[in-house]
C-alpha cells in the first residue's frame, strides 16, 4: 500500500481492552452478549416504532433515529473487537483510518441527537397546545439531517487532520479501536494543532448540546413545578426521566475522555469510559425507553397479542 506522507506504518496491532490471557475468554463472551442485545434491542425498537401506528409522533421518529444511530455506532466497534479475541489483533491504515471516521460520525450525531430530542420534550411539556404545530414533520427531518450533517462535517475535519500526520513511533495502539487520542500518541510529527483541535471540537459538540438539554429541563422544571397535581408532575417527570438517564451516561463518558489533553488522560482509564459511549450505551438506550414507557410496552404487548392470535 502506497501512503505517501500519510504513515510509515502500514499495519497496526490493537492492544485490546486488557492483555491478562484469564480474562480473554469472559471479556469477548461478556461483550458478544451486550453486543447481541444491543442489535436486538435497536432493530427491535426501530422495527416496533415502523409497526406501531400510535407510536408514529415526533418523540418516536427522534427515538428511531436514535437507536439507529446506536446500532451504527456500536457496529463501526464492536465486531472487530470480538474478532480480535480470537484472531491477530492487526488492523490495515486504511481499515483503521475508516473505523476512526465512521466512530466519530456517529458518536458526533448521537450528541447532537440527544439535544434534539431534549428540545422535543421541552416543546411537549412547556407548549404543549402548540406542539404538533412546532414539531412539524419538517422541523423534525430538518432537526435529524442537521444531527447527520453535523457528525459528518466534525468526522471529516478530524480525519482529515489525522491523514497530515506521520504516524511512525510504533504499530502498537493501546486502544481496542482507533481513536483519535491513541492514534495521535503514535505520531512522529507534531501533533499540537491536532490535540487543540480534538479539545475545541469536543468542547462544541459535547459543552452545546448538554447546554441545549440543561437549558430545556430548566424550562421544564420550571413549567412543571407549575402543575398543581401531583399526577400531572410525576407524569412530566416521568417521560422526561429515560432521556435524562440515557444523557448522564453516555455525556459522563465522553467528556471524561476527551475534555481533557492527551498527556493527563489514562489510556487505561480511556479503555473503561470508551466502553460505556461505545458498547454500553447503545445496549441500554432501548432498554432505559422501553422499560420505562407505557407507551412502548403496550405497542410491544398489541404486536405479540397480535402474533399469538394469528
Amino acid at each position: 500500500m502506497d501512503l505517501g506522507n500519510h504513515s510509515s506504518v502500514t499495519e497496526f496491532i490493537l492492544a485490546g481492552l486488557s492483555e491478562q490471557p484469564e480474562l480473554q475468554l469472559p471479556l469477548f463472551l461478556l461483550l458478544l452478549g451486550i453486543y447481541m442485545a444491543t442489535v436486538v434491542g435497536n432493530l427491535g425498537m426501530i422495527t416496533l416504532i415502523g409497526l406501531s401506528a400510535h407510536l408514529h409522533t415526533p418523540m418516536y421518529y427522534f427515538l428511531s433515529s436514535l437507536s439507529f444511530i446506536d446500532l451504527c455506532h456500536s457496529t463501526v466497534i464492536t465486531p472487530k473487537m470480538l474478532v480480535n479475541f480470537v484472531t491477530e489483533k492487526n488492523i490495515i491504515y486504511s481499515e483503521c483510518i475508516t473505523q476512526l471516521y465512521f466512530f466519530l460520525v456517529f458518536a458526533i450525531a448521537e450528541c447532537h441527537m440527544l439535544a434534539a430530542m431534549a428540545y422535543d420534550r421541552y416543546v411537549a411539556i412547556c407548549r404543549p397546545l402548540l406542539y404538533n404545530v412546532i414539531m412539524s414533520y419538517h422541523l423534525c427531518f430538518w432537526l435529524i439531517m442537521g444531527v447527520y450533517i453535523l457528525g459528518i462535517i466534525g468526522s471529516t475535519i478530524h480525519t482529515s487532520f489525522m491523514l497530515r500526520l506521520s504516524l511512525c513511533k510504533t504499530n502498537v495502539i493501546n486502544h481496542y479501536f482507533c481513536d483519535l487520542f491513541p492514534l495521535l500518541e503514535l505520531s512522529c510529527s507534531s501533533t499540537y494543532i491536532s490535540e487543540l483541535l480534538v479539545l475545541i471540537l469536543s468542547a462544541f459538540n459535547i459543552l452545546t448540546p448538554v447546554l441545549t438539554i440543561f437549558a430545556s429541563y430548566i424550562f421544564i422544571i420550571a413549567s412543571t413545578l407549575r402543575i398543581r397535581s401531583t399526577e400531572g408532575r410525576c407524569k412530566a417527570f416521568r417521560t422526561c426521566s429515560s432521556h435524562i438517564s440515557a444523557v448522564a451516561v453516555f455525556f459522563g463518558s465522553a467528556a471524561f475522555m476527551y475534555l481533557q489533553p492527551s498527556s493527563v488522560s489514562s489510556m487505561d482509564q480511556g479503555k473503561v469510559s470508551s466502553v460505556f459511549y461505545t458498547t454500553v450505551v447503545p445496549m441500554l438506550n432501548p432498554l432505559i425507553y422501553s422499560l420505562r414507557n407505557k407507551d412502548v410496552k403496550f405497542a410491544l404487548k398489541k404486536i405479540l397479542d397480535r402474533k399469538l392470535c394469528s
